[in-house]
């Protein structure tokens, strides 16, 4: 189903459905209003708006990123009402995440050969597309710096936004590199599979825009200096590092149809959470058998890994360290002196503690 981005951002139900929960009506109208922005954006150049308007597909996620921009900014107010200007501009926050993080899948799917997204063929996988997407990720991408100097040039942080949108996706990419370099072809070698490897991946690649971002948008928002809320950076990032965990377990053990995805981990050679903790606790007849077969696309190859991960109880692994990390996250954000930056953190983590996709 390709969805364009017109008529996703006009129909209230979609949004319902998509966020699964209610928006108000001033929130519906900032849909209306960043869509004018982007038809005026893509009209610059003939033929652009049509094709560009077909890209609305990767919207339809969870949404998760941008809706905690609005969550964390109510939170942080401690229970006062946002105004009508407090909502526009974090919902307008929260798209540029949303941007943010479309223009990193297009391109991530690219770079990893995937299959599918979100339940649906990943767009440079449709014929017409091609080679073309990743143009249309750059184009995702370039929305974001638009949209900040129309909405916030005159705001006190907005020097401050620029910089922390820049530095969150150098963050990202250095994510992806060290990603992508570990998995060379002829240069496969699971000993260096360490978790300080995977945990330095998933920092940068996923806990910085997927988990900081929006609660750092939030803080500007509400007239905070990001230098004074280091800590709250750090346990976000151990959140972003526990759910990228869960992440690599679903790709294994989670249901398909569930996640959205087909998971290519082992096919692809990953340093996955899995893989790490299978070599730790492989005898030496298991780690020779993961060597033959790990990083192979034969599902004859992947079965077997499978089913050493089953023999290792891997499953049981990841529990045991799903309890403890939601214990050492709890820990640290109810140390944290403020009770409304507490709440913000704790609403973060309940959102993916033991989550299912």
């Amino acid at each position: 189903m390709n969805v364009c981005i017109s008529e996703l951002l006009l129909l209230n139900v979609s949004f319902v459905s998509i966020c699964g929960r209610c928006w108000t009506t001033l929130c519906l109208e900032v849909w209306d209003a960043l869509k004018v922005d982007l038809q005026k954006d893509v009209k610059l150049i003939l033929g652009c708006s049509k094709w560009f308007s077909n890209v609305g597909w990767i919207f339809t996620g969870k949404l998760n990123r941008g809706l905690s921009v609005v969550d964390s900014l109510k939170l942080l107010k401690e229970g006062e009402d946002l105004t009508e200007d407090e909502i526009f501009l974090s919902s307008t926050l929260g798209w540029c995440i949303e941007w943010l993080q479309a223009y990193f899948l297009v391109l991530d799917d690219i770079m990893d050969a995937s299959h599918t997204r979100r339940g649906q063929p990943c767009w440079f996988r449709l014929p017409k597309v091609g080679m073309i997407a990743v143009n249309d990720g750059i184009l995702l991408r370039n929305h974001i710096p638009r949209m900040l100097k129309k909405h916030f040039r005159n705001k006190d942080y907005y020097v401050d936004l620029l910089d922390l949108f820049n530095e969150v996706e150098f963050q990202t990419a250095h994510g992806q590199m060290i990603d992508l370099i570990t998995t060379l072809e002829g240069e496969k070698d699971l000993s260096k599979y360490t978790e300080s490897l995977h945990r330095r991946i998933v920092q940068y690649k996923t806990a910085y825009y997927s988990f900081y971002l929006p609660v750092a948008c939030a803080l500007l928002m509400a007239g905070e200096k990001l230098e004074n809320h280091i800590e709250v950076q750090n346990i976000l990032v151990e959140m972003g590092t526990y759910f990228q965990v869960q992440d690599d377990y679903l790709d294994c053990f989670g249901d398909p149809e569930t996640i959205g995805k087909i998971g290519t981990d082992i096919e692809d050679f990953k340093c996955s959470w899995l893989v790490v903790k299978a070599f730790q606790l492989s005898n030496d007849e298991q780690k020779k058998l993961l060597l033959e077969n790990y990083g192979k696309a034969d599902p004859g190859n992947v079965a077997k890994v499978k089913a050493l991960y089953h023999e290792l109880n891997l499953q049981g692994v990841f529990e045991e360290y799903e309890s403890k990390s939601y214990e050492k996250i709890i820990t640290s954000i109810e140390a944290h002196p403020s009770k409304a930056v507490q709440a913000v953190l704790k609403s973060f983590l309940g959102k993916i503690y033991k989550r299912q996709k």
